[in-house]
């Protein structure tokens, strides 16, 4: 190993870095607190943010990681592994949601509990950030069918409020494919109660220019 790979932080800490930092916002949401603890989380947050910022910029997606994730569909009964930095499923991010995601033969299926942060209306989670979801899970069967996109079009009809602080599944599988147009829809809910529908228009494009973003 040399001595720039004896610098570069494991993979465990990053998620365990990122899994308190959202602790915290959670819990800054969540609670009355006081001045002087908020003073000290401030004075401590801007520190360690002048320390990070101070650090070698970080090279993330590439077109080997695209390749990984689309020309070989995960298996069966697997979730996602790669993208740790995603804002829905990615634990490496810490301002992320920290979903749950796998396949279930051709459906993909998502789980979750939202924290207070993610709160819209009091004790429901933003439609936005349930929209987000849904885009997740529909963007996993792309995956599945070893195809890289981007989405066109997301239309939601919200049927309930999303709670929080329970689990919410979300499932999502291929409807239709014409060309390099593909229809996903999904669903989410809570327990048999359904919280929303989504129907997705994805058009496909090649994995060099997915990657090049």
């Amino acid at each position: 190993m040399t001595a720039v790979d004896s610098t570069r932080p494991s993979l465990a800490a990053r998620l365990q870095a990122a899994a308190a930092v959202r602790r915290l916002g959670h819990a800054i949401v969540a609670h009355e607190v006081d001045d002087e603890l908020l003073d000290g989380i401030t004075t401590r947050a801007r520190e360690l943010s002048t320390e990070v910022e101070a650090t070698p910029d970080r090279v993330r997606a590439t077109l080997d990681m695209v390749d990984s994730v689309f020309v070989l569909p995960p298996p069966d009964g697997s979730g996602r592994t790669k993208f740790p930095d995603g804002i829905v499923t990615g634990k490496a991010n810490p301002l992320g949601m920290a979903a749950e995601m796998g396949r279930e033969g051709d459906v993909a299926v998502l789980r979750t509990t939202l924290g207070p942060a993610f709160e819209g209306a009091p004790g429901r989670a933003h439609g936005g950030v349930v929209a987000a979801l849904l885009d997740e899970v529909m963007g996993f069967v792309l995956s599945i069918h070893a195809t890289p996109a981007y989405t066109g079009r997301l239309t939601v009809t919200y049927r309930a409020p999303t709670p929080l602080g329970v689990e919410v599944e979300m499932r999502a599988k291929l409807h239709s494919r014409h060309g390099r147009k593909l229809r996903i829809e999904a669903d989410a809910r809570h327990g048999a109660a359904l919280l929303a529908h989504a129907e997705g228009l994805f058009i496909a494009v090649d994995p060099e220019r997915f990657a090049s973003g």
